[in-house]
């Protein structure tokens, strides 16, 4: 039984009423990957948009397994400290990470945010030896639009969590970095210019579907 563990931020873990880009990438999976496979994580929920907590379980289909480990307003900076745990805990094989806009925006600069990317993955890999990861750079969104000093920073983090990933990725517990669409447009993708709608959750999925793919072999070509 492969295990996927989704981490991330508001994008992942989604609201109440939302597929989210995690149950677009279960379908593809059930239909790409040949073998037995879960997503596991210590929580399950959505965000209620009327209190603003992760206490929703209305998902459009809740028929797929919903083990994350994502918050609302969480970044590298949040999950670091949790991943090793939730590695152990939920035997994790493959992470699949998109985190960094909420770091850049409230908490560290692409520095330190690289730094704590450093972290995550020395934790991740102290709980579980051969563990993968996939990490998905930060996405267009309408902040880094409208603020250049904060596009400024998004840049260089993404040029600094590549290198990272290339400077971590090792044949035991290999490291990916995915591309996302180079289509992916925060008008059309999105419904406020940072949080995917539907075609923006199949856009996300079809990022990590397509880094897996290519380099693994793992799953394949995604078609939905």
């Amino acid at each position: 039984m492969l295990r996927f563990m989704p981490v991330g931020d508001s994008m992942t873990i989604g609201s109440a009423g939302e597929h989210t880009w995690r149950y677009r990438l279960w379908q593809h999976l059930c239909g790409a990957y040949g073998g037995p496979f879960t997503f596991v994580g210590p929580r399950e929920t959505l965000r209620d948009p009327s209190t603003d907590a992760p206490t929703s379980s209305a998902y459009a289909d809740p028929d797929f397994p919903r083990g994350h480990l994502a918050g609302w307003g969480e970044g590298w900076c949040h999950m670091a400290p949790l991943i090793g745990e939730a590695v152990r805990s939920c035997r994790a094989d493959v992470l699949l990470v998109s985190l960094g806009l909420i770091d850049l925006g409230f908490y560290t600069n692409a520095e330190q945010t690289a730094a704590n990317v450093r972290t995550f993955v020395t934790e991740a890999r102290a709980a579980r030896r051969g563990v993968r990861m996939v990490l998905m750079p930060v996405i267009p969104n309408i902040r880094a639009q409208q603020d250049a000093p904060f596009a400024e920073q998004v840049t260089e983090f993404n040029e600094r969590l590549a290198k990272t990933a290339a400077d971590l990725d090792t044949p035991a517990s290999p490291l990916l970095l995915a591309t996302p669409s180079p289509s992916y447009d925060i008008h059309t993708d999105t419904y406020d210019g940072t949080h995917p709608n539907a075609s923006g959750e199949h856009k996300l999925a079809a990022a990590f579907a397509a880094a897996m793919w290519q380099s693994w072999d793992l799953g394949g070509p995604y078609t939905h």
